[in-house]
């Protein structure tokens, strides 16, 4: 019987982008008592890492191309995120907050269709809007 191995593997890529987080329905001051200096148009140097698991396969010793994953994480993320103003250039976020939390969950719900297969799964995705703050997503 084969040996059964399985790991995980997680790579890091970086964005920079600006948000403002206020909610459409509220006045400057309900968002400012929400969100604080959030609330008014601001940027980072997001930091994220995505976890894949899985198999490893006895032939090259992967769970997936790594060149594979990298490109995942540069066209569906990367490219989209990068130096953009979220609330106006990247849906959802033209209606959903983009706190750390909904960014971490809309970047999964990207990454899931094309890392979910062959016997992998996308396992984590950890978002650092500083390097004192981070958002850890999964379903």
């Amino acid at each position: 019987m084969p040996e059964s191995r399985t790991a995980s593997i997680t790579r890091r890529v970086e964005f920079s982008a600006s948000h403002v987080c206020a909610q459409s329905g509220l006045s400057p001051d309900q968002n400012q008592a929400l969100y604080g200096a959030a609330a008014r148009a601001h940027g980072h140097n997001y930091q994220l890492e995505v976890t894949v698991a899985g198999p490893v396969d006895p032939v090259h010793g992967m769970i997936l191309d790594l060149k594979e994953l990298k490109a995942v994480l540069e066209r569906e993320v990367v490219e989209p995120f990068d130096h953009r103003f979220l609330n106006h250039e990247v849906p959802p976020f033209d209606r959903l907050v983009p706190t750390p939390e909904n960014i971490a969950r809309e970047i999964w719900r990207r990454l899931h269709p094309h890392l979910d297969r062959d016997g992998r799964r996308l396992q984590r995705v950890r978002l650092y809007e500083t390097a004192d703050l981070w958002v850890d997503y999964s379903e």
